[in-house]
C-alpha cells in the first residue's frame, strides 16, 4: 500500500511540477466561482458566509455553481461559525449535509472537528470520512487551533485525509511559514499541505519559494458596492459585528489572474 502510494505521489509530483502550482480559491457565490475559474483557479472551495470563515453552502448554490464551472468544487461541511467542537445534533446535520452535497455533485469535501483539549476528534472524523466516501476530503483550518500540529499531521495521514489547509497555526500563512515548511518536510508527500490565510500578490512568491508546497488557497476578493438605490441606513440584517449592509466581496478575476501568474513564474 505504501509503495503504491509513493509511486502515485511521484507521478503526481512530476505532473504538478510540469503544470505549476495549483490554486484553490474559496468562494461563497456563483459570481465568485465563475471569476475564480476565469482567472485560472484549479479548484474551488465552496462555502457560505466567508465572513464567518465559511460554513456549509446551500444545495441550490452548489447546483448552480456546478452548472457554471468545470473545475473541481470542494464543499465546506461546517454547520456554524465559531469553534470546531460539535454536539451530537450538529454531527447529525454534518452527516446529512455530506450525503446531500455528495448526491448533488460535490467533487470533494472540506471538514474538521476537534476535541475540547485541542486534538483532532479522530473518532468523529472517521465517521465523517466514512459517510464522505468515495470523495476526497481536506481537513480545514481547525488544524490551526490544535495543541500539537506535528502529532495532528500524523493523525490526519492515518485517518486518510487528502490534504490539510493551514496558516501554519499563526495569524496568516506568511507568519506561519516556518511551521508550514516543517509540515511539508514531515508529510513527505503522504498528505498535501496547502497554505491559506492572508495570501496576496505581495506575499505569495515568498510563501511558495520558502515552503516547498505545491498548492495554495486564497480568496482573491475585491469589495463591490451594492446595486441598491434605496437604502435604509437605520437597519442591519446581522448582529452588531457585521459586514456592511450595502457592500459585497467577490472573487476578482484580475486578482486571481495575477496570483496565478506569480505562481507560474515562481517555478
Amino acid at each position: 500500500h505504501t509503495e503504491q502510494g509513493a509511486s502515485n505521489t511521484n507521478i503526481w509530483l512530476t505532473g504538478r511540477m510540469a503544470e505549476g502550482f495549483l490554486m484553490e480559491v474559496c468562494v461563497d457565490s456563483v459570481e465568485s466561482a465563475i471569476n475564480a475559474e476565469r482567472g485560472g483557479a484549479g479548484r474551488l472551495e465552496l462555502c457560505s458566509s466567508l465572513l464567518e470563515g465559511g460554513i456549509t453552502p446551500s444545495i441550490g448554490l452548489l447546483q448552480v455553481v456546478k452548472q457554471y464551472v468545470r473545475i473541481p468544487v470542494y464543499t465546506m461541511i461546517r454547520p456554524r461559525g465559531g469553534d470546531f467542537l460539535y454536539s451530537d445534533r450538529e454531527v447529525e446535520v454534518m452527516k446529512k449535509d455530506i450525503e446531500l452535497v455528495r448526491s448533488h455533485g460535490a467533487d470533494g469535501l472540506v471538514l474538521g472537528a476537534l476535541t475540547e483539549d485541542g486534538r483532532v476528534d479522530a473518532e468523529l472524523c472517521m465517521e465523517l470520512l466514512a459517510v464522505s466516501r468515495p470523495l476526497p476530503v481536506t481537513f480545514h483550518r481547525a488544524f490551526d487551533m490544535v495543541h500539537d500540529p506535528m502529532v495532528t499531521l500524523e493523525t490526519l495521514v492515518s485517518l486518510g485525509f487528502e490534504r490539510v489547509l493551514t496558516s501554519g497555526c499563526d495569524c496568516s500563512a506568511l507568519e506561519g511559514l516556518p511551521l508550514i515548511k516543517r509540515l511539508v518536510e514531515q508529510a513527505k508527500g503522504r498528505i498535501t499541505i496547502m497554505p491559506g490565510g492572508g495570501i496576496t500578490e505581495r506575499n505569495l512568491q515568498r510563501i511558495l519559494e520558502s515552503s516547498g508546497v505545491l498548492e495554495f488557497h486564497c480568496s482573491a476578493r475585491s469589495s463591490k458596492d451594492s446595486a441598491m438605490k434605496f437604502r435604509n441606513s437605520c437597519v442591519n440584517m446581522g448582529a452588531s459585528l457585521t459586514a456592511p449592509e450595502y457592500g459585497l466581496k467577490v472573487a476578482d478575476v484580475s486578482k486571481v489572474r495575477s496570483l496565478n501568474a506569480i505562481a507560474k513564474n515562481t517555478l
